[in-house]
């Protein structure tokens, strides 16, 4: 039986580990660039170092840091750790959109979702996997409303 001390000492490390490869994605001179940190404070975020073992990324420099970086690796280790899983949507956050190509975005995927949902129901009975599809459907069309808010709130 392991104690929560030693599972949150596994946890750490892995944290700690996802932390580093964050940070070494980008480079340490544009991770302080970004984040705002000294070189020496983002090493303590990565250090499995006994004194540093409580130090973690705080949650607004990982946001900024996982903006610029290829994947947003520490948000997947939490994931994983929770016992859930990350899709990666590579055009999410694209700064070049605007709110008016996120209302076409909406309006389609809108209209997919009802396609799928009016397809599921002709036989009265959602199956499993038309369950899933919708699912799908709706998960993106959340991304494209997070995506819409996320303008909205950059324009004020």
């Amino acid at each position: 039986m392991t104690t929560q001390t030693e599972e949150s000492g596994a946890y750490g490390e892995y944290l700690k580990r996802h932390t580093e490869a964050l940070i070494k994605d980008i480079g340490y001179a544009r991770a302080c660039e970004v984040s705002g940190k000294s070189k020496a404070t983002l090493g303590r975020y990565a250090s499995l170092a006994p004194e540093n073992s409580d130090r973690y990324i705080p949650v607004n420099v990982l946001i900024e840091l996982e903006r610029v970086a290829s994947l947003p690796f520490v948000t997947k280790a939490l994931s994983e750790l929770q016992g859930m899983s990350l899709e990666y949507d590579e055009t999410r956050g694209d700064p070049t959109g605007a709110l008016n190509s996120d209302v076409i975005k909406l309006s389609q995927r809108f209209a997919t979702l009802m396609g799928e949902y009016n397809h599921s129901i002709e036989d009265g009975v959602i199956s499993l996997n038309e369950a899933r599809r919708l699912l799908d459907e709706t998960t993106s069309l959340q991304q494209v409303l997070m995506d819409m808010k996320l303008h909205l709130q950059s324009n004020q």
